[in-house]
């Protein structure tokens, strides 16, 4: 009997959806033109592109002219803050993001502080969420450049974007114009809502794998009006932001990936909530010693991020793959790495306890029979786990002889 294979690692990367695949497949073989092409095959493509922009657009309730396709959210990430740096960089030279960022953003702040550029990390706290005080503290009138997350890879918290949003368009009614605000949506997007309008952002990262869609193609919105340098050359393509011919397959399936997000985005979402209610409710019932990391509340219908006591959450990564469960210690793009993850050292854990913790992460395709499974085999594998950890045993023998 083959085992049975279940995937809860969705905030890593999602599965094609099948209609995602369907639209893109045209584009490999009989419409395989060069968008910048004048003839008919290179208008179908561009055509393609155009309606994928439309597609987009729609989703985050933009306009077509503000979506611009790159090859992913680092990339995006990467455009928008070194892209405002470079272009706005006479107008001051400090940025504020936080310290639970995605490596995209914390890596691109960091070859900027090489740059002679100043960079704030704002803290988190326990619940892993950014201050508005804060924020209000840390800005002055060299601060170009404002980049949170919209919610966390790891957590799954969500951030205060629109107060955010608020409080820059305050900033630029006192008189700080060169004051923009980036947020990186890549989690964000086709579990809640995202409304560039209502959040008040000048420019937000997404990518297509995250929602049913394909690796290797992304977006970043940039507001009507805001100007940013471009880091690749070489052409006019996407409107002079970004070089290079366009893959008509992925933009295609970008497209049909963000038009199924928003058509299914409450069914989605409320399916997703579901699933990890009822993992944690149930593991919570059924094995001692654990606890939730960040907000309870203000967080993504999507991601559990739970730490078991007194195991290391590497082994019980590994022994749960080994029962065909997948699920992740960190964000993929950490995995890996021996320390315990920035996110988690962000809101207090310390070495030993973050090292105990798993991100559980659904998808649209996962079952209530999922996670039934998943109750079947965890606590099995954590009891065994902690009956070889050097400080259950000690504990156990602490409570006995009490």
């Amino acid at each position: 009997m083959a085992m049975r294979k279940i995937y809860l690692d969705n905030s890593a990367t999602t599965r094609v959806d099948d209609e995602v695949v369907g639209e893109m497949l045209p584009f490999f073989t009989e419409q395989f033109g060069n968008a910048s092409s004048t003839h008919q095959w290179g208008q179908q493509a561009k055509q393609a592109i155009e309606e994928a922009r439309n597609q987009v657009a729609r989703l985050l309730n933009g306009t077509p002219n503000e979506i611009t396709f790159v090859s992913g959210g680092t990339e995006a990430d990467n455009l928008a803050i070194v892209g405002i740096a470079e272009a706005h960089g006479d107008k001051g030279r400090h940025i504020i993001t936080s310290r639970i960022e995605h490596p995209a953003v914390l890596a691109t702040c960091a070859h900027l502080e090489k740059e002679g550029w100043k960079v704030t990390y704002l803290p988190v706290y326990g619940e892993g969420i950014v201050r508005l005080d804060d924020l209000r503290k840390a800005m002055t009138d060299e601060t170009v450049l404002i980049t949170i997350m919209h919610s966390n890879n790891e957590l799954g918290t969500l951030q205060p974007i629109r107060e955010i949003g608020e409080l820059v368009r305050e900033q630029r009614e006192a008189g700080r114009r060169h004051l923009y605000f980036h947020t990186d949506a890549v989690q964000s997007i086709g579990k809640v809502d995202v409304d560039v309008r209502e959040l008040g952002v000048d420019l937000l990262s997404l990518t297509a794998h995250k929602f049913h869609g394909p690796k290797g193609i992304g977006v970043l919105y940039v507001r009507r009006g805001v100007r940013i340098s471009p880091q690749t050359y070489g052409g006019h393509h996407e409107r002079d932001r970004r070089a290079g011919t366009e893959s008509v397959p992925l933009i295609a399936g970008i497209g049909k990936a963000a038009e199924l997000a928003r058509l299914h985005l409450a069914e989605r979402s409320g399916h997703l909530r579901n699933l990890r209610d009822y993992l944690e409710q149930e593991l919570f019932r059924i094995i001692p010693d654990i606890t939730r990391n960040g907000d309870a509340e203000r967080r993504l219908p999507s991601i559990a991020n739970l730490n078991f006591d007194h195991v290391e959450g590497e082994g019980l990564q590994i022994s749960l793959d080994l029962k065909g469960v997948a699920v992740s210690t960190g964000s993929a793009c950490s995995s890996g790495s021996t320390e315990p993850s920035h996110v988690l050292v962000a809101i207090g854990l310390s070495q030993d306890t973050g090292h105990g913790s798993l991100r559980f992460s659904f998808g649209k395709d996962n079952t209530r029979e999922d996670v039934d499974y998943v109750l079947e085999t965890l606590p099995a594998i954590v009891g065994k786990l902690r009956s070889l950890s050097p400080r259950a045993v000690k504990k156990s023998k602490l409570e006995a002889g009490a």
